[in-house]
């Protein structure tokens, strides 16, 4: 059995690649490690630490007027690691400093969650292990 890997990155598909770029920029507090337009798409990347990648894809075939579904098979939400509760807090100021909505940091026995979405409707929180 090969030893198992850590998540190198993630990509979410969207719908205008330059309003999520400037939207995810505005979000992170960071500009775009690269471009990617190699394929039949084009890609953003931001470096977030840890050494993963975070990605932002607009295909040439986007289907008009598709969403983002979180209860639909495939990716349920992007979880961004906190250290601990008043990280998440401190995100919240940020979202709310942004004008993004939110559900408030929740609290659960494994740790607090702050769950929101980008402009395509995709699933993200910021998420703190209980100690």
């Amino acid at each position: 059995m090969p030893e198992l890997p850590s998540i190198a990155h993630v990509a979410l598909s969207v719908t205008d690649l330059a309003a999520s770029t400037a939207w995810y920029e505005q979000l992170l507090g960071v500009e775009p490690a690269m471009t990617l337009s190699d394929g039949p798409f084009e890609r953003t990347v931001f470096a977030l630490a840890g050494g993963q990648l975070f990605g932002l894809t607009a295909h040439e075939t986007a289907r008009a007027g598709d969403r983002f579904d979180v209860v639909a098979p495939g990716l349920d939400h992007v979880g961004f690691a906190c250290p601990d509760r008043p990280a998440v807090a401190a995100w919240q100021t940020h979202l709310d400093l942004l004008g993004v909505p939110h559900g408030g940091v929740v609290e659960a026995d494994y740790g607090w969650a702050l769950s929101f979405t980008d402009p395509d409707g995709n699933a993200l929180e910021f998420f703190a292990p209980a100690s």
